[in-house]
C-alpha cells in the first residue's frame, strides 16, 4: 500500500485537478519529489527556486506537523497520508 499524498483546492488545477495521489515513497521528501515529477506545474507553488519548501506550505504527516518531526526526511510508511495545507491570508475590512 502507497503513501497518499492530499492535494488541496487551490492547488489542483495544478496536479490534474486530483484530490490525491499515491506514490511509494520512504520519506515525505520522496514523496512531494514523486509529486512534484508527476504533476511539474505544483513545483513552484511548493517549492523555492532553490528547492526548499516554501514558508506558507505546511505539509503533515497522518496529522502530525513535519516541522516537529524531520521536515522532509520525515519517515513514512505504507498507508500513511500526506496533507499539503497552504496558509491564506487575506479577507475584507
Amino acid at each position: 500500500m502507497p503513501v497518499k499524498v492530499m492535494i488541496p483546492t487551490p492547488l489542483r488545477p495544478y496536479a490534474g485537478r486530483r484530490a490525491s495521489a499515491e506514490f511509494h515513497a520512504g520519506t515525505v521528501g520522496e514523496a512531494l519529489s514523486n509529486l512534484t515529477t508527476q504533476f511539474a506545474d505544483l513545483r513552484k507553488h511548493l517549492f523555492t527556486e532553490d528547492g526548499k519548501l516554501r514558508s506558507f506550505v505546511n505539509v503533515y504527516v497522518n496529522d502530525e506537523d513535519i516541522r516537529y518531526l524531520a521536515r522532509e526526511n520525515t519517515p513514512t510508511k505504507d498507508g500513511d497520508t500526506i496533507s499539503i495545507i497552504p496558509s491564506i491570508a487575506g479577507g475584507c475590512r
